[in-house]
């Protein structure tokens, strides 16, 4: 029996590493990681890349760094679904971004050029405070972020990954939309008290303006790209649009999605947020 031959992008991401995981478990599929340190390189802003990896591909799972929302991502995801499916494959599952505007006109681009396809939206990830861009304020102990009110239905990378993995091999899941959601609403210094609470560390959090958080970010010389990207997702996705929940997890997985205070908890045994910063 032939292998189902499956690429997967952002091979070294949060959701990207954990599809890649559980793959390799099933002895009915070969994995081709998609990433710019593979064996062979994959490099979004290097189309020169995407040929030799697409070869004799069957399906791919598409993560577009940094963002969808990107002003450039909507001509590279036209040209690399357009190249995908001349090449012969036969199915895409695209990570997109919950309420992101900007990116459905991807998920559009993929859904009229791919052959199959399954879009998978999420936003804010658990992960965010362990492996992303949070960490760092959690280990210091002091969490400033705007938006303190917003109520966000945090969720987990593993489950994201379940339903990848599951989009990716089940047919039945062509050709739908998928909005992907933890189990309840938190604030952000909820989620950081939910932390602190799993730790026993006393983490601080202060609310800040948009405008003198994208400061603290120049003053901390964060590339200008992560800052425009950081500064669209406080300014326009956590405006209240995504302050609900869904129960696509449970109906793809048909088990409940991941609460907060068990991935604070399980997080918090792995040891990562007992670095001292010196």
């Amino acid at each position: 029996m032939n292998k189902k031959k499956i690429l997967v992008l952002g091979a070294n991401g949060k959701t990207g590493s954990r599809v890649i995981d559980r793959l390799q478990k099933i002895s009915e599929v070969e994995v081709r990681m998609g990433s710019r340190n593979a064996a062979q390189p994959f490099d979004w802003e290097n189309a020169e890349t995407w040929f030799p990896v697409l070869q004799d591909i069957d399906s791919v799972y598409i993560t577009f760094q940094p963002d969808l929302a990107v002003p450039a991502a909507v001509a590279i995801i036209r040209k690399f679904a357009s190249l995908a499916t001349s090449l012969g494959v036969q199915k895409m599952v695209l990570l997109s971004g919950r309420g992101e505007k900007e990116a459905q006109v991807c998920e559009e681009i993929i859904k009229n050029t791919a052959k199959n396809w399954t879009i998978v939206r999420a936003s804010w990830f658990n992960q965010n405070f362990s492996e992303s861009f949070f960490l760092e304020p959690i280990l210091a102990g002091f969490v400033a972020l705007p938006r303190a009110e917003a109520l966000e239905p945090f969720t987990d990378a593993n489950d994201i990954a379940d339903v990848v993995v599951e989009c990716l091999l089940n047919e039945k899941h062509n050709n739908q939309t998928y909005e992907l959601t933890g189990p309840k609403l938190l604030t952000f210094p909820e989620a950081v008290a939910e932390i602190a609470k799993a730790t026993d560390k006393e983490i601080h959090f202060q609310a800040l303006s948009l405008e003198k958080y994208v400061q603290m970010l120049k003053e901390y010389q964060v590339p200008e790209d992560h800052i425009w990207l950081i500064n669209y997702l406080f300014e326009h996705v956590l405006d209240g649009r995504n302050s609900h929940i869904t129960n696509d997890i449970e109906k793809i997985l048909g088990r409940k999605p991941t609460d907060f205070s068990t991935y604070a908890k399980e997080t918090a045994k792995s040891g990562i947020w007992n670095v001292i910063n010196a």
